[in-house]
């Protein structure tokens, strides 16, 4: 009976575990062969051993530090924003009043809006001549810059586009789900001794949803991280190579210069980038993320 129980478990799980072997697994390990070889699509694979990512880190492409440094400070910018944002429409979400789930509903609209729908409607917002913003800015006596077209302003123009997308999308969804598990009786307890709005969250609410805000933080690093779509549609990596973030540069090794080995480096540059911040925030966590019923050292 046990067996047939084991059995029947493997059977079950097998459908996800010949997925993941085929299309995740396989295609990974082949990424990593080619990485470290000279593969253009059409040609036979040269080896080259470390020679793609000695071509990356050393300098040799002129786009990789820039490109790098670029989705790093997007990320740097999105993230705290985007968490804060997202936290604070949670906490007015989460009051009692009027028409909250009509609320909850218009904020959350936006994060089901497509990329490139959300992108071609903001670069018409951003038009410089006839575009929305620029009009009223012109109403008010203010010349508009040119936003997507100017290499001063379209990096945080794509920004304001992606937080529009993503404050009142999952990440503020998780936030209400931690601000809705924290115990009425403690809130009660605080007001009772004493404590202010502002008191009652920084010592009660705040250390009750420290694990959600881990959690949206690794997600939204990831996220933030893998820019792409935004900035191909609205900009195209430009103007000046202003937008040209790491995923868009991978892209266009890829699949424009269909060089597959040097592709697939840049790909596993990144996979260990992304590995690491995660590693370096699950070790940070245990300083400042607190979890009910575990024992304090």
């Amino acid at each position: 009976m046990r067996a047939r129980e084991e059995l029947n478990g493997w059977l079950f799980a097998s459908p996800w575990l010949v997925g993941f072997v085929v299309f995740t697994l396989g295609p990974m390990m082949a990424s990593l062969f080619l990485s470290l070889n000279k593969y253009t699509v059409g040609t036979s694979p040269e080896w080259v051993g470390l020679d793609n990512f000695a071509r990356a880190i050393l300098g040799k492409d002129d786009l990789f530090w820039p490109s790098l440094g670029r989705t790093v400070r997007y990320a740097t910018v999105m993230v705290p924003i985007g968490i804060t944002l997202s936290l604070l429409v949670a906490m007015l979400l989460n009051q009692p009043m009027r028409g909250k789930i009509l609320f909850r509903t218009l904020f959350f609209l936006p994060s089901l809006t497509p990329v490139v729908a959300s992108a071609v409607i903001w670069r018409w917002l951003y038009q410089p001549e006839f575009g929305a913003i620029n009009w009223l800015l012109w109403e008010l006596g203010i010349e508009g810059p040119k936003w997507l077209g100017s290499p001063d302003w379209a990096l945080p123009s794509l920004m304001v586009i992606g937080l529009w997308g993503t404050v009142g999308g999952g990440t503020m969804i998780i936030f209400l789900a931690g601000l809705q598990g924290v115990p009425q009786e403690l809130q009660d307890a605080a007001a009772i001794d004493g404590a202010n709005a502002v008191q009652r969250f920084l010592h009660v609410t705040l250390p009750l949803i420290t694990p959600t805000i881990f959690f949206n933080l690794v997600i939204g690093i990831i996220g933030a991280l893998k820019v792409f779509a935004v900035s191909v549609v609205a900009t195209g990596g430009g103007p000046n190579y202003a937008t040209w973030f790491f995923n868009l540069h991978l892209y266009y090794n890829a699949f424009q210069y269909f060089e597959m080995g040097y592709a697939s480096a840049l790909a596993w540059i990144f996979f260990a980038l992304v590995v690491t911040l995660t590693y370096l925030n699950v070790r940070w966590s245990s300083r400042w993320v607190y979890y009910e019923g575990e024992a304090r050292k």
